[in-house]
């Protein structure tokens, strides 16, 4: 059925770009104070494509998930969690009203957070809950866009204008993108996610969760760039976060997560393009990415469940001779992420590092970015080698099987990450200043590449690349796992902020403090203090008015707590 779904959304979003069309659908709900209260569909080319591109791999995922959850007693209520993802991240790319965006935008935050605690432990618990925080950052600041935009008389991204707080409402949608696709300083909830099975991981990490912030900023750029410093800001943003993950993952060692960093420094990349003033060439490498990602982590999942669930990647090897197609498709999926020529990456990175050659920006950031490529190649074929060629290092206990819902995905989406790359560049029109530049610029991207490439073999052979990169350099090889400290600064100041918090505040200031005054045991103290200094004032020191002031406080234990609570009222506005 997703399949079917995919080819006609194809199909449509190939007519809408031939026609150069776009469809708005609007329902009119109710009028609010002179503001419409409108649910609004749009059918554009980009959306379309993306859509069926998103339909597609979760066709796939979910036929991997057969093999993958065989055992999982509750997959009824995976496979239900997991098109309720897709669902919200379909509802966001064909939303364009900025209220009803809502649907989707916490829709994946909500399904994404029971996703991630799927399996019940602590660990699971805990990277859902980073997850869930860092992205409720993002909630905050698309409400706050919401107020803002309300001057404007409507919340249609398509129609917005400059106001007096267009810096203020741009910041706000750029930290919101930044958070849900994990840009700096937002970055540590990303790799923490991979506590998600497998499947889940090939869709959160290729075209739902992490890309849903780079589509928002897609959709708002025609508004976002009118603040003068949204390029350079996010450029700078970008760059950094595509730097830190290269290095973070060259001294890994799980499989998953050096998936999940790879994918962080393809989604600075994203952001670069965007930064760069070219949103065409962000969507174009979204599309190509999504492909061949979620390809990696399929493969992941084949290796993962074929070893008795390790991730370790110094377990494995010799898979070319036990697993002929998921190490085919391994091949396929890290030469299109290293950028390879003719492959699905090729086409969108090389584009978008020449774009940042001629575009005059700061050295040091065109300096970061080509690293940024180096790294990328450098452990994509550290990966590559320590799977495929690398003697067998696990134990006796190996089942290397290949079904037929491993093979069927794998081979769909590896012929999609090979032609995706050509196939968009054919029908997609991208418009570009003419990048003018000597042979020496041409060719550093493809040089990088290379670089990358003999550094990694040449480690291979030297027998050092099974340990970590930076691992005799502890302070280094600690930052570097830690991925720059941020798990560690996005984790401990929070719980410690929110211990303070708890103790000082709610303990001291509401429990022992207002609470305590203004609920039933503060009340009738001060009830009971008001009838002693109404006694002391009327001098009634008599049996009879000590009788009855005793009585009255017993009458206030007996009675109803309405009644006690209206009396207590009495005696403290008297007092």
């Amino acid at each position: 059925m997703l399949i079917f779904l995919s080819v006609f959304m194809w199909a449509s979003g190939l007519f809408l770009l031939s026609k150069n069309l776009s469809i708005l659908v609007e329902w009119t709900m109710l009028n609010l104070l002179l503001t419409p209260m409108k649910f609004m569909l749009i059918c554009d080319p980009v959306g379309v494509i993306y859509g069926a591109t998103v339909l597609f791999i979760a066709a796939n995922v979910m036929m991997f998930s057969k093999f993958y959850m065989s055992n999982d007693p509750f997959i009824n209520r995976f496979s239900v969690l997991v098109m309720l993802f897709v669902t919200s991240m379909m509802a966001l790319i064909f939303i364009p009203n900025l209220m009803a965006l809502l649907l989707g935008w916490d829709g994946l935050g909500i399904t994404s957070f029971i996703l991630v605690i799927y399996y019940q432990n602590p660990k699971s618990l805990g990277a859902g809950m980073i997850t869930a925080m860092m992205n409720r950052i993002g909630d905050v600041m698309i409400l706050i866009a919401i107020a803002l935009t309300l001057n404007q008389g409507h919340w249609t991204i398509t129609n917005m204008w400059p106001t007096p707080t267009l810096g203020f409402q741009a910041l706000m949608i750029m930290v919101a993108g930044c958070t849900k696709s994990a840009q700096m300083p937002f970055s540590s909830w990303l790799p923490a996610a991979m506590a998600a099975p497998t499947p889940v991981s090939a869709l959160v990490h290729s075209s739902t969760l992490v890309t849903a912030g780079v589509f928002l900023l897609i959709r708002f750029y025609p508004f976002l760039h009118l603040w003068t410093h949204f390029n350079n800001i996010l450029l700078f943003i970008s760059v950094l976060t595509m730097f830190m993950a290269g290095i973070s993952a060259t001294t890994e060692c799980d499989m998953k997560k050096i998936i999940a960093l790879s994918t962080l420094s393809q989604l600075g990349v994203m952001m670069c393009s965007i930064g760069l003033n070219s949103p065409t060439m962000a969507t174009f490498h979204m599309i190509t990415h999504a492909l061949f990602k979620a390809l990696l982590f399929i493969c992941a999942g084949q290796l993962i469940a074929n070893h008795m669930h390790g991730q370790d990647l110094r377990w494995m090897g010799n898979l070319a001779s036990q697993n002929p197609m998921t190490s085919s498709s391994i091949l396929v999926a890290n030469m299109a992420l290293c950028g390879l020529p003719f492959l699905a990456g090729f086409y969108s990175k090389d584009l978008i590092m020449e774009y940042m050659l001629t575009s005059g920006f700061n050295t040091l950031m065109i300096a970061m970015s080509f690293m940024a490529i180096g790294f990328t190649t450098f452990y994509s074929i550290r990966f590559s080698l320590l799977v495929i060629w690398s003697p067998l290092n696990h134990l006796p206990l190996f089942n290397p099987t290949e079904t037929y819902s491993t093979m069927i995905p794998m081979s769909m989406m590896s012929f999609m990450s090979i032609i995706i790359g050509s196939l968009m560049l054919w029908i997609m029109p991208i418009q570009t200043i003419p990048l003018l530049m000597p042979l020496s610029s041409k060719i550093m991207t493809i040089s990088m590449i290379m670089v990358g490439m003999l550094i990694s073999w040449y480690l291979t052979l030297k027998k050092v690349v099974s340990d970590a990169l930076l691992l005799k350099m502890h302070l280094t090889n600690y930052a570097s796992c830690m991925m720059w400290f941020l798990v560690v600064l996005s984790t401990q100041p929070i719980i410690n902020s929110s211990l303070k918090t708890s103790h000082h505040n709610l303990l001291k200031h509401s429990d022992q403090g207002w609470f305590e005054q203004l609920t039933a045991q503060g009340l009738f103290s001060k009830m009971i203090s008001s009838i002693g200094m109404l006694i002391q004032k009327t001098n009634l020191y008599t049996p009879t008015s000590l009788i009855t002031s005793s009585a009255i406080g017993r009458l206030t234990y007996t009675t109803t707590p309405n009644l006690f609570n209206s009396m207590a009222k009495v005696a403290y506005m008297k007092h």
